[in-house]
């Protein structure tokens, strides 16, 4: 039931963004970057808030840097494989080097094996920043001619005017419908988890982390499959963003602790490692994933996620 809600909703949910974007003159690289992101990293908040609210901040720590792992993989992947990917210049010159820049960030805070609320409160200011410069410079681009779809939506799909009101409101159902599908499948991913005695911190890094980028996966492969590769694109390096700033603030602002010091030496790195490997395949000729890149990045999830079960700490550390 909640695969199902998280598909249909995020259809909508890109459906309405795309339309909004057409009618306010917005680029739809700015559009995945901020509305669709911010909506699909809504579940991630949501989850990491009320895990530590109920004293298992490893859980959304986890599910931050998980959610990340899973983005740029199994994402960005599955996107690739319905059709291939441009990646738009301006975010290979911006926005990735802002995420690399939060990743520092998160990772500096966490080094020392704790995350304070101080520390917490400057990722989520770090947040409201982002924001608002994202925001100026999509007002910056409106100015510019209008972008030409590579693609776009063909036919009925989306009309050639779509009224604002009819796309809030399919916006909005949408992200219901994302909201609610992603808290099922995570009700269920624990539960099933806490049976086999798997530790929060595993949960969080991949059934917790899988099930609250089940959004980012349905609106990344449904922007793709409508031909919409910057919303694509878009989506997971800003959800990213998201969640290093976001969904890492909230455990440290609600329960401030000692974090698993396996999180700052195994999962961070592989985090920065996946990116850099998305930006080493996106950087060639024509700023193009393909089909094959796309498998890579699956095969890169699988990998990592199936490591964890077999070995959920690193050896040496401790359990």
């Amino acid at each position: 039931m909640g695969f199902i809600a998280v598909v249909w909703g995020a259809d909508r949910f890109v459906y309405g963004a795309a339309g909004l974007a057409r009618n306010f003159g917005v680029s739809r690289l700015v559009v995945g970057l901020t509305i669709v992101a911010f909506g699909t990293s809504a579940p991630e908040m949501l989850v990491s808030g009320m895990a530590a609210a109920a004293g298992s901040p490893e859980m959304g720590i986890g599910n931050a840097v998980g959610s990340n792992i899973t983005n740029v993989t199994l994402v960005l992947g599955a996107a690739a494989l319905v059709k291939p990917l441009r990646v738009h210049s301006r975010l290979l010159i911006r926005e990735i080097p802002v995420l690399f820049l939060s990743m520092a960030v998160g990772w500096f805070f966490l080094w020392d094996g704790e995350l304070s609320r101080v520390e917490g409160i400057i990722l989520l200011t770090g947040l409201f920043v982002l924001i608002a410069w994202i925001s100026m410079q999509g007002r910056k681009q409106r100015a510019e001619p209008p972008e030409v779809s590579t693609g776009g939506f063909e036919d009925d799909e989306i009309p050639d005017s779509l009224p604002t009101a009819k796309g809030v409101a399919t916006f909005l159902v949408g992200l219901v419908f994302l909201l609610i599908g992603s808290r099922v499948l995570v009700w269920g991913a624990v539960g099933i988890a806490s049976d086999l005695g798997v530790s929060e911190l595993v949960v969080g890094l991949t059934l917790v982390a899988l099930g609250t980028s089940l959004p980012e996966l349905a609106a990344s492969v449904a922007a793709a499959r409508r031909g919409e590769p910057d919303i694509a694109v878009g989506n997971v390096v800003g959800s990213n963003m998201f969640n290093l700033l976001g969904v890492l603030a909230l455990p440290g602002i609600i329960a401030p602790g000692p974090v698993d010091r396996v999180v700052v030496v195994r999962d961070f790195p592989i985090m920065a490692g996946v990116t850099v490997l998305l930006l080493m395949m996106a950087v060639n000729e024509r700023n193009h994933i393909g089909r094959k890149r796309g498998i890579t990045l699956i095969v890169v999830f699988i990998v990592y996620f199936v490591a964890l079960f077999l070995n959920p700490s690193l050896p040496g550390a401790p359990s």
